[in-house]
Parts: C-alpha cells; sequence; structure tokens
C-alpha cells in the first residue's frame, strides 16, 4: 500500500467506521480503497482485561494480508 493524506473526505472507513477526513492519513492500496493509517483507535478486551490503541489498516494487516473490501485480489 502506500501512505497519503487525504485531500477531501472520502465517507467511512469500513474497517473502523469512523468518516475519512480532509487531513487523514491514510494507506491507498493496489486496488485504489482507502483506509486510516496510524490513527488510533481504543479496542477493549473485557475478558483478558487489557486496552489495545492500533491504527485500522496496521491492525487488519496483523492477520490479513488482504483488502478488508477485496479478499480475493
Amino acid at each position: 500500500f502506500s501512505e497519503d493524506v487525504l485531500s477531501k473526505d472520502a465517507g467511512e472507513c469500513a474497517i473502523c467506521l469512523e468518516e475519512l477526513q480532509q487531513g487523514d492519513t491514510i494507506a491507498r492500496l493496489p486496488c485504489l480503497c482507502i483506509y486510516h493509517k496510524g490513527q488510533v483507535f481504543l479496542r477493549m478486551d473485557i475478558k483478558f482485561q487489557k486496552v489495545t490503541f492500533m491504527g485500522c489498516i496496521d491492525e487488519w494487516f496483523e492477520v490479513n494480508r488482504s483488502c478488508p473490501e477485496h479478499p480475493s485480489d
């Protein structure tokens, strides 16, 4: 993927469901889908009593190697 800064609002991130807003750092995949890159969000795991801070596409790529919307690409 390539890292970029969003030049205009672009709807919703399919991973975190937050708006992609002008000025956000994004990852642009080869399929041209875009996601927050380095955007920090909070994930709380009640069972293991831990809190994790990750970026949308960063966390996705820890367990997947494809686009969330185009898994066969």
